[in-house]
């Protein structure tokens, strides 16, 4: 938000007239000429793109190009750095939207209204210029009477993809995951194929400008739901009922919301110049005004026996019609529509979080309640508006369905189990630490795999795939680990149709050798099919589908002969995806039901606020940021920086007094999660490197190389290093859970081994338990004395922030009293920073020394930081100065963790035949 007097350009500040996810638009005025304009801010998610604002500003050429007295004019682009703003004609007085509040709108009062609105998008169409986001909230009307509408364009101008793909012109649903607030303005509005994600032209606007003008007889909206999904359903699938409409509509008016609301685009009103004649005609008189009588029950009785006529007649020709013309049928074009996250929750950012049923019927996903310790999975038929959680999966991951869409398998607490998706408990199959997916075929055979070596039911350090009885049973290996090859573990395990061979992905320390195989359950040969890095499937009737460089690909394939037989094409970009394991956002059901999410973009900012929430400034441009750590002397800031969710990422070091950036390292793994040591001289990061999980060290100016201190398979992350230098403490993933450990430092003074397990000598790196529970730990912080350890744990189902003594761990104090997340501790150690699961900053006075005493939380102020959603899955994302009197939060720009689920039936029918 810009403070008053801000200056950009000739422009200076004077106040928010109000924000929404095409920007924020402020009161400002000319100093050069003197009068005031409206400045819609853009969203820095989109000033920050350069090929999007190249092509913004081509669209905001010809938009200014636009001269009529009811479109608010552009005057402008003005850049101010990182900022950009549209200047633009200021308009006084109430839109339309808040005009509609206060009741219906007269019909003597609302059709001259209509008719300024009509010949503006008429204009518009005549010099090639469609709204796509026409309503209430884009219209003002003047205290004289005069329409201005607002915004022309500016969907399409500001939209994410190539003007001539059929979605950029669908700014609701294509914009979705990048324009925060959008889809709850606009859904309402969208016409049926806007809403299928179809190309538009001027008869969406023409369906938005019917829609208005019900909406400003009847003040009720025409189509409307809980939620968005329900609305979309509602705009795609009911049948527009004018029943509400004051009994004094002229029947021409009638007949006019009947013609630009219909379904059909090609029954529809065609141009909104019809619509200003016909308006032009009642208003003159020339139309007859009279009120059209409600039809009586026995015409609707009449009317819905004709109904049901014609639609025999409709079967009976369609009938026909098949018989006589299947040789030359209409194009098929497959259907699509999204899934948002249950509300109040998210579906993160992992790329494992979604699952259709073999019969195509149900999803089945993770989804994480705002502020929860942990995931849970959910279903939604896909018949259905809404998604229901499943009892008894808490902690669940890596899900995948029985054969017969009765049962979904998954991973939790160190074990493999099944639950019915009709309900009922969940059945614990085996023992399974670190699960990653599996298979299941109609011989009640399931195939399990462990991700990465040292996990899973270990054999020879590395992990193969394994198969287990749905019944319940052992573990057994199929595959054997080539570690000879460079393999280091067997994962993603998939059957083929004839229940025998599977598809399973070979990783090896050498990515460019990680290959796509075929197993079988009856032999240990094994054959290769592509090299690529790649979760994989067998889509019926014949394709594998796999993922490169982030785009899902299909490629024609023989599953009976085990052989591809033709070029592989891709289907869908950004989709998400591990870059560390191969694993993709995508499934596939028998009868050609794809899912997928798209990766989205991180789009954050590093902000200082004081202690009331004051923001004071920002540092640097957007971008995808995670994990900022102060060093200790609070003048520099290491950041994880990445591009996408599911893309390898690095760490940099921004120096705050020169606003410089640096970075640090350059692998080609994914390095994140810095971590200074007490003296800023080294930064600790985990690391995928070589398919594996390590934590490494780095001189933080720079020089040398990095150091390995710890290597396992389970997924590391440090979180604190204790001020003497003597541990580092880092979180584990334990069996789908999270646990607490610290290691050693090799290199302590003679005599500071006090506190280790027995039997262990300073100077040893040997990784030592500190918190080892089926419970989820995270977020472990030493108090400056190096003597108390906080941390979060959902042992009561909730997280909640915890204290114990360090590193013996006796006793335990709960410091939280309504969820906490992200403990830190002030400098001097008499205060306890954390967030609350609202993401409010809160603080708490405490006494540790020989005791530990916490007195009653206080709210400092909300934060907006980024994955509040699943901060107990994140690293921390904000810290604090020596003097505690500032914060530095790492600052949502836009919302990864709301990226829909695409649903694409019937995926094939596009394909050239």
């Amino acid at each position: 938000m810009l403070n008053r007097g801000t200056k950009i350009g000739v422009y200076e500040v004077i106040s928010l007239i109000g924000s929404g996810g095409m920007g924020e638009v402020y009161r400002a005025h000319d100093c050069r000429l003197n009068r005031d304009v409206a400045l819609k801010v853009l969203p820095e998610v989109f000033a920050r793109d350069s090929q999007r604002m190249a092509r913004f500003e081509r669209e905001a050429k010809l938009l200014a190009s636009l001269n009529h007295p009811n479109i608010a004019a552009i005057y402008g682009l003005e850049i101010s750095g990182p900022i950009r703003a549209l200047v633009m004609e200021l308009v006084e007085g109430p839109t339309l939207a808040e005009r509609i509040r206060g009741g219906p709108v007269p019909v003597d009062e609302a059709l001259p209204i209509a008719k300024q609105v009509a010949d503006a998008v008429e204009y518009a169409h005549d010099n090639n210029v469609i709204h796509r986001d026409l309503k209430p909230a884009n219209i003002k009307v003047k205290a004289d009477g005069m329409v201005k509408v607002l915004d022309f364009g500016l969907a399409k101008a500001l939209s994410d993809e190539p003007t001539d793909a059929d979605m950029s012109n669908s700014p609701t649903l294509s914009m979705a995951a990048t324009m925060q607030g959008v889809i709850l303005g606009t859904a309402a509005y969208m016409a049926p194929e806007q809403a299928k994600g179809k190309k538009v032209d001027r008869r969406a606007d023409v369906w938005a400008f019917g829609v208005v003008l019900y909406e400003m007889l009847t003040a009720k909206p025409l189509h409307s739901g809980e939620t968005v999904p329900e609305t979309l359903a509602s705009v795609m699938m009911k049948e527009s009922s004018l029943e509400a409409l004051p009994a004094n509509t002229p029947p021409a008016i009638r007949s006019l919301l009947r013609r630009c609301l219909d379904k059909n685009i090609k029954r529809r009103l065609q141009s909104a110049g019809e619509a200003r004649i016909i308006l032009e005609d009642v208003l003159s008189g020339a139309a007859s005004g009279a009120a059209e009588a409600a039809p009586s029950v026995r015409s609707q009785r009449i009317s819905w026996i004709a109904a049901g006529a014609a639609a025999v007649s409709v079967l009976a020709l369609a009938a026909v019609s098949f018989i006589h013309f299947r040789e030359t049928p209409a194009a098929a074009r497959p259907a699509r529509f999204f899934v948002l996250p249950p509300e109040k929750a998210s579906f993160g950012t992992a790329p494992q979080v979604v699952t259709v049923s073999p019969d195509g019927t149900r999803l089945a996903f993770q989804a994480s309640s705002v502020g929860g310790a942990g995931t849970q999975l959910w279903v939604r038929p896909l018949d259905s508006l809404s998604a229901q959680p499943l009892p008894g999966t808490e902690n669940a991951g890596q899900q995948f369905w029985s054969w017969d869409s009765r049962y979904i398998a998954f991973y939790a607490d160190g074990k493999l189990k099944k639950i019915a998706v009709a309900g009922g408990p969940a059945q614990v199959l085996c023992d399974f630490t670190g699960g990653g997916h599996g298979s299941w075929n109609r011989d009640g055979v399931i195939l399990a795999s462990g991700l990465a070596s040292g996990i899973g039911p270990n054999i020879g350090g590395s992990t193969p795939i394994y198969r287990v009885s749905s019944a319940g049973g052992a573990p057994v290996a199929v595959t054997t680990v080539d570690k000879e090859q460079g393999e280091t573990t067997h994962a993603w395990p998939h059957f083929l149709p004839d229940g025998n061979h599977f598809l399973y992905l070979a990783l090896n320390s050498d990515t460019a050798k990680s290959a796509i195989r075929v197993g079988s359950l009856d032999s240990k040969e094994t054959k290769l099919l592509l090299n690529d890095q790649s979760f994989a499937m067998y889509a019926p009737p014949g394709y594998l589908l796999f993922q490169r460089d982030g785009t899902l690909m299909a490629q024609p394939f023989d599953a009976a002969a085990l052989v591809l037989t033709g070029d592989a094409f891709p289907i869908a970009e950004q989709v998400q995806t591990n870059t560390a394991n191969g694993r993709t956002a995508f499934d596939v059901s028998e009868n050609g039901v794809l899912v997928y999410r798209s990766s989205g973009g991180l789009n954050t900012q590093l902000a200082w606020f004081d202690r009331s929430g004051r923001e004071l400034s920002r540092i640097g441009e957007p971008g995808g940021y995670v994990s900022p750590k102060l060093s200790p002397d609070g003048k520099r800031v290491a950041v994880y920086r990445t591009t996408g969710v599911g893309t390898p990422g690095d760490i940099w070091i921004n120096d705050l007094a020169r606003n410089t950036q640096t970075r640090l390292t350059f692998d080609a793994a994914d390095d994140s999660v810095p971590l200074w040591s007490p003296d800023g001289s080294r930064i600790v990061f985990t690391s995928t490197r070589n398919n594996s999980f390590g934590l490494y060290q780095k001189n933080s100016n720079g020089i040398g190389e990095e150091e390995l201190l710890l290597k396992a398979g389970n997924a590391m992350v440090p979180e604190d290093w204790s001020l003497d230098g003597r541990f580092l403490v880092y979180m584990i993933t334990e069996g789908g859970g999270r646990d607490v450990s610290f290691l050693p430092l090799a290199g302590l003074p003679a005599g500071q081994g006090a506190g280790l397990p027995a039997g262990q000598t300073a100077g040893e790196r040997k990784p030592v338990p500190f918190l080892k529970t089926p419970f989820y730990e995270r977020h472990a912080q030493l108090s400056p004395d190096g003597r108390w350890m906080a941390y979060i744990s959902d042992e009561s189902r909730t997280a909640q922030v915890y204290v114990q003594s360090f590193p013996a761990g006796g006793g335990k104090w709960q410091v939280s009293t309504s969820g906490g997340l992200q403990p830190r501790w002030s400098h001097d150690g008499k205060e306890l920073f954390y967030l609350g699961p609202d993401g409010k900053m809160m603080t708490v006075t405490v006494r540790a020394g020989a005791t530990f005493e916490a007195g009653t939380p206080e709210a400092l102020f909300q934060t907006r930081i980024y994955g509040l959603a699943l901060s107990a899955t994140f690293s921390q994302q904000y810290d604090v100065t020596p003097d505690g009197q500032r914060f530095l939060l790492n600052v949502d720009v836009a919302d990864v963790n709301a990226v829909p689920i695409t649903v694409v039936l019937d995926w094939t029918a596009a394909l050239q035949k």
